[in-house]
């Protein structure tokens, strides 16, 4: 089970990379991906520190982080499988491979195992279409998925 920083150590970490980054031209983005860099997630008590911030409120804050898939509300697992859902590998069987994959993890979309192995999430091109199904494992694109990419896929991040 992963610790999670008490609050005021979320604050003041997320302080201090509000304060390297607030002087950027639109410094919202760059400061979510540098508090999801040090936390491995977007903690909940980081929002009202960079809406104080940058002078903007809670609600804006919590509209980007939702709006943009990329974030996380909770810590990701050790590895991270992003499975192509967009119609171009739909078309060449994505609903199937994502059956099994599910199957094989024994979880879903936006879910991660209980031992903290790997976190499955759902994206929408990877810009491999000529090569779909496609994946992506921990930044790593893998086209052409089939049983046995699935197999080899499930066996790494359970190593």
């Amino acid at each position: 089970m992963i610790m999670q920083p008490a609050s005021t150590e979320i604050a003041s970490r997320t302080a201090a990379i509000v304060q390297e980054l607030k002087g950027l031209e639109g410094p919202l983005l760059p400061i979510l991906h540098g508090i999801q860099e040090e936390f491995g997630h977007v903690p909940q008590d980081a929002l009202p520190v960079i809406a104080e911030a940058l002078n903007i409120s809670k609600a804006e804050v919590h509209g980007v982080v939702t709006f943009y898939h990329d974030y996380r509300s909770r810590p990701a697992g050790r590895h991270v499988l992003k499975l192509c859902q967009a119609e171009a590998c739909q078309s060449m069987g994505s609903d199937a491979i994502a059956a099994k994959l599910k199957q094989l993890l024994g979880i879903g979309f936006h879910e991660t195992a209980r031992d903290g192995s790997v976190t499955l999430e759902p994206v929408y091109c990877l810009g491999l279409c000529a090569c779909a199904p496609s994946a992506m494992l921990d930044g790593e694109v893998i086209g052409r998925l089939d049983d046995e990419k699935l197999d080899e896929i499930v066996a790494e991040v359970r190593s």
